[in-house]
């Protein structure tokens, strides 16, 4: 093994600059053997780089040559198999596994310690061992051939140490001097040797000299230990001398920590008296405001709100741990507690009062205000009351049960006070809102109704629930029939005294939107101002979890008082609630009777005429409007928005009557048709909402309320032309349509604009039906006779030989010809235009349209004629009885002469 070693050395490594330093004989496990050598090398430069190499014999010499080589660096672990017995095999962890056998256990335990040392000097333990002896790994120098394979060399490498450039200089000028070093180097060797034993017995006389020195430099020492020792004799007598001082010190310094513990105690004690002297201490004003202090002045409210402020901060003042157990404070507390109590007392008994009065001076107001649609004003009350307000807090935040009392106290009078006075309010709305409807009958002398039966019928409105009838509109009252028809049907229904949309003014329209403006633009500030000042007089914005003094209507006793404590989830429930939200309550339980009176308000308005409600939608939806964007979660913007519901409801209410009302129409069998009622009805409703709505809020609401009413129309009149017996039903829709597109194109509705064209459409086409049905055949000989040329020629006949045929020969064409002379043609025009006058209705003016529209149908085929006889009749000569300038003189005529 050493001479392949040392072969290896030699032919491989050395020319890579390379030392070998332990080498094992090993072959692939599991695999046909064929044998080859792992070698750890080191370079001999620096940086040191370890591999691991791979040399096998070549095949064709007795030679070896390099395979493979791996970084030691990236050998991640060592693998003996088995560290307890003798095992050959070994794996080596690279980018893979490489499973290797030994050609004995000693070399792979050689091989092993070398790459352990190698790993343990350049790369610091970063290799794992697995199954190897720790024996093997502890063993610094290893024995028999290893130690001349690995540890010689390894240790040569340890104990070679480089030249520095000092050392290199000396050697130089050494060698200088003796000229013959390199030449004879024994010579050179045995002058440096005695060179060296010169210096060596320098060095020995030197000591030898020192030891003199040495014993001079003992004796001193003892002298200076013999000084030391009396210094400390001194020293001894000295501390006790001083020992009495220090006691007598001792003495004085337990005395003056005993004197400064005396003071900070005193201090402390100090600062605790001034403390309670400071905090719960109050002032005699103070006292006498809160027992005996007057609450109707400024003066004295300012003073009573200054002494329950200073009463509050001495019994919320956070006591020191012991206060509590001083008598003083003990009955400094019971004072306090009695002065709580008193003037608690005394401010709820005299907001009671001042509830009570206010509300005796506010009824007797009320009276002024019974004509005219006004609400009254509270600001008054408001403004006195507001005084009291940081008090209410006062009490809000001692006397919980107290607060809650003058709360409900409140609620109560001022539901009652509202009550009244909301229901005077609507009852002067309802009867001047009658009145319009009253003075409207009396214009066509209907029967007379007196203001006291008014009054019974608005209250009857008010306490009733049920649905109203009665709404009447042009669009859903009137029957399909002719303009006399329709005229003496509506004065039977004045004689039955109801009163169609169609009969009032226009003036009484405005007069009921002004009164329902009145009476939102009355609530709307009476409800901000109330909800106002509950906010601020029971200070219901400043703690936004607040249990509100009010409980849930669900929760009232059997004989209607609110109970003074809420059970505890209803507590609970509460604490969750927002600030806004218990303002609400109070509002809601105030104004309950607002939004029954305003559905009263608005059935009664509805029942008058159902046009209203359009007026009362875009009224509702802008104080809605306005009311949210003030405070989305006001009463105001809730109740307001509950009632639009309400309008919103009628106003569908009344698109679907009137929807009813076109299905059920019938019509006369006796009078021509002419423009339907309902159709002018839409004309009337479009032109009164467009006014209406024009810059509201709800304008897709009516765009909804076209669309629905304009498909009602369009299906209806099919059905009434289909219905028809008097009128043909291409007038019927031609005349609709036509007023239909007339009505869209001038009121330029957008939503509608597929209507209009659809109407338009509708309209030209029943024109051209109309004509060419009523026109029909009037040269009906010579038109047959011309069917039977066509027929010819689509059976393939040729045109020019058409005249050969002996039912179609000239002759015959002259003879169909002369049947037709212009007297008779204009004869049958003028029997036509007067049945088309029949037909057509005067309100629409539409014959001189239609009688120019046969005018070109009849041009159009005699210019047919004349192109088939041009065709298939060429040369003939044959022409007919009349030309084109005697057709046009004819319709003219016909149509001056009537």
């Amino acid at each position: 093994m050493t001479a392949i070693k040392h072969a290896l050395q030699r032919d491989i490594f050395t020319p890579n600059d390379e030392r070998l330093l332990s080498i094992v004989n090993v072959c692939k496990a599991g695999k046909k053997k064929k044998n080859c050598f792992l070698c750890a090398t080191v370079t001999t430069e620096r940086p040191v780089q370890v591999k691991v190499v791979k040399v096998k014999k070549s095949d064709k010499g007795d030679f070896y040559k390099r395979q493979v080589a791996w970084e030691l660096r990236d050998l991640a672990e060592v693998d003996a198999k088995d560290a307890s017995k003798e095992n050959p095999e070994f794996d080596l962890h690279f980018e893979k596994v490489y499973r290797w056998v030994a050609s004995s256990t000693a070399e792979k335990n050689s091989f092993i310690s070398c790459i352990w040392k190698l790993n343990q000097r350049y790369l610091r333990k970063k290799v794992e061992f697995v199954n190897v002896s720790s024996q093997l790994l502890e063993e610094s120098v290893p024995s028999g051939e290893s130690q001349s394979v690995a540890g010689g060399d390894e240790d040569a490498l340890d104990d070679y140490q480089e030249l520095n450039a000092r050392e290199e200089q000396d050697i130089e000028s050494m060698m200088e001097v003796c000229e013959y070093a390199i030449s004879n180097a024994e010579a050179f060797a045995e002058k440096l040797s005695r060179e060296l034993q010169v210096l060596d017995g320098a060095n020995i006389q030197s000591i030898m000299a020192s030891e003199k020195q040495v014993n001079i430099l003992m004796q001193l020492l003892d002298e200076a230990l013999g000084e030391v020792d009396t210094i400390e004799g001194k020293l001894s007598s000295y501390e006790e001398m001083l020992q009495s001082v220090k006691e007598q010190m001792d003495q004085i310094s337990q005395s003056n920590r005993l004197i400064q513990i005396s003071n900070t105690n005193n201090g402390k004690l100090l600062d605790e008296i001034q403390f309670l002297v400071n905090y719960m201490d109050l002032s005699k004003g103070h006292i006498r405001a809160l027992q005996d202090g007057d609450l109707t002045s400024p003066k004295g409210i300012e003073a009573c709100i200054n002494a329950s402020e200073a009463l509050l901060q001495c019994m919320n003042v956070a006591l020191r741990p012991g206060h509590d157990k001083l008598m003083a404070v003990k009955q400094q507390q019971h004072l306090f507690s009695e002065l709580r109590d008193t003037f608690a007392r005394r401010l709820t008994n005299h907001l009671n009062n001042v509830f009570v009065h206010q509300g005796h001076d506010q009824s007797s107001t009320l009276s002024q205000h019974t004509a005219e649609l006004t609400l009254p004003k509270h600001s008054p009350l408001h403004r006195d009351l507001l005084r009291y307000a940081k008090l209410m807090e006062w009490l809000k935040n001692t006397h919980r049960e107290k607060y809650e009392g003058l709360s409900r106290t409140y609620v109560d009078y001022m539901t009652r006070l509202y009550e009244r006075e909301i229901k005077d309010f609507f009852e002067v709305a309802k009867i001047k809102m009658a009145g319009t409807t009253k003075e409207a009958k009396g214009k066509f002398a209907t029967l007379p109704r007196k203001e006291s039966a008014l009054k019974q019928e608005t209250e009857s409105l008010h306490g009733s629930s049920g649905k109203l009838t009665g709404s009447t509109s042009s669009l859903n009252k009137l029957t399909v029939q002719g303009s006399n028809s329709r005229r003496s049907q509506s004065s039977s229904l004045l004689d039955m005294g109801n009163m169609s949309a169609s009969d009032l003014d226009v003036a009484d329209r405005t007069k009921f939107d002004k009164i329902f403006e009145q009476v939102l633009s009355e609530l709307e500030p009476l409800c901000l101002a109330e909800q106002d000042f509950i906010s601020k007089f029971f200070k219901l914005q400043q703690h936004p979890t607040v249990t509100p003094p009010l409980a849930q209507p669900e929760m009232e006793d059997a004989d209607g008082a609110l109970p003074s404590r809420m059970p505890p989830q209803a507590e609970h429930r509460h604490s969750m609630s927002s600030e806004k939200d218990m303002v609400r309550l109070m509002m809601n339980k105030i104004f309950q009777s607002i939004e029954t009176e305003l559905n009263s308000l608005i059935a009664l308005g509805d029942k008058i005429d159902s046009f209203h409600s359009l007026y009362m939608l875009v009224k509702m939806s802008h104080h809605v409007w306005t009311a949210e964007n003030v405070d989305p979660a006001s009463y105001l913007s809730t109740t307001l928005g509950n009632v639009l519901v309400t309008v919103k409801r009628n106003f569908d209410k009344c698109i679907s009557g009137q929807i009813r009302q076109m299905e059920e129409v019938k019509i006369s069998k006796k009078s021509k048709v002419g423009i339907l009622s309902f159709v002018t009805g839409f004309e009337e409703f479009a032109e009164l909402a467009e006014t209406i709505f024009r810059n509201a809020e709800r304008r897709g609401d009516l765009d909804k309320a076209y669309v629905k009413l304009i498909r009602a129309v369009f299906m209806n009149v099919e059905k009434v032309a289909n219905e028809s017996q008097k009128t043909p039903r291409d007038v019927v829709m031609m005349e609709n349509f036509h007023h239909i597109f007339s009505t869209l194109s001038r009121l330029k509705i957008s939503c509608l604009e597929a209507e209009r064209r659809e109407a338009k459409h509708k309209y030209t086409d029943h024109l051209q039906s109309y004509v060419i049905n009523s026109l029909g055949q009037p040269l009906e000989k010579l038109n047959h006779f011309f069917e039977g040329v066509e027929a010819r020629v689509a059976q393939g006949v040729r045109e020019e030989e058409v005249s050969y045929q002996l039912a179609f020969n000239k002759q015959e064409l002259r003879k169909v010809i002369k049947e037709y002379p212009g007297k008779e043609v204009k004869k049958g025009l003028d029997n036509l235009y007067k049945k088309v006058d029949k037909h057509l209705c005067e309100e629409e003016s539409l014959l001189q349209v239609v009688w120019h529209s046969m005018q070109d149908e009849f041009i159009r085929q005699y210019k047919h004629f004349e192109g088939l006889i041009g065709r298939c009749y060429p040369g003939s000569g044959i022409t007919m009885e009349f030309t084109i300038q005697d057709m046009l003189e004819y319709f003219s005529s016909i149509a001056q002469s009537h």
